[in-house]
């Protein structure tokens, strides 16, 4: 009787050399194409209540309030009284240039006189967009400057009170 013996076949081990060359090249171009988002937080402070606002006016009337009207925006310093107003441009768009380059003058200005104002309110209407009243923000908090061959933000005034502006006070006034 003829037996057939049974030749075990080695089952053929697998060749993952070439996979492994593609994850070694494609996991490192995955990581670095990856967007890297970063939350920012601005801190803001609400504005006291009347009993403590009427004595921080006594302590230190010298406030430097940011009016965010419809038509335009007005700077006052002291508290009240105007500074600067700067219109909106003609596409009806705050001219927040303007605006940062003359809080940066007065920076400098009150740096040379020894004074060191770090605080600012923004006074706002109730109908005020968003996109307005964070750009305001920013625009009064810094700028950017280059030192040593970097662009960096200068700090302007990043202490930022928040309030309302009075019903009234947003119309257009002559």
């Amino acid at each position: 009787m003829i037996r057939k013996h049974k030749i075990k076949q080695n089952d053929a081990e697998l060749d993952i050399t070439s996979f492994m060359n593609l994850m070694i090249v494609l996991v490192p171009v995955l990581l670095l194409s990856l967007v890297f988002t970063q939350i920012r937080v601005l801190s803001i402070q609400l504005p006291p209540q009347v009993e403590q606002l009427m004595q921080q006016e006594r302590e230190d009337p010298q406030v430097l309030e940011l009016e965010l009207r419809s038509d335009r925006l007005r700077l006052n310093y002291p508290a009240g009284q105007l500074l600067r107003e700067f219109s909106h441009t003609p596409d009806a768009e705050p001219d927040f240039a303007a605006l940062s380059a003359f809080l940066q003058d007065l920076k400098l200005t009150w740096q040379q006189q020894q004074i060191d104002k770090r605080e600012i309110r923004l006074l706002a209407p109730e109908d005020l967009d968003y996109q307005t009243l964070v750009s305001a923000m920013d625009t009064v908090r810094s700028f950017k400057t280059v030192v040593a061959a970097s662009v960096v933000d200068a700090e302007l005034f990043p202490v930022i009170s928040l309030g309302q502006l009075p019903a009234g006070a947003s119309e257009v006034t002559e």
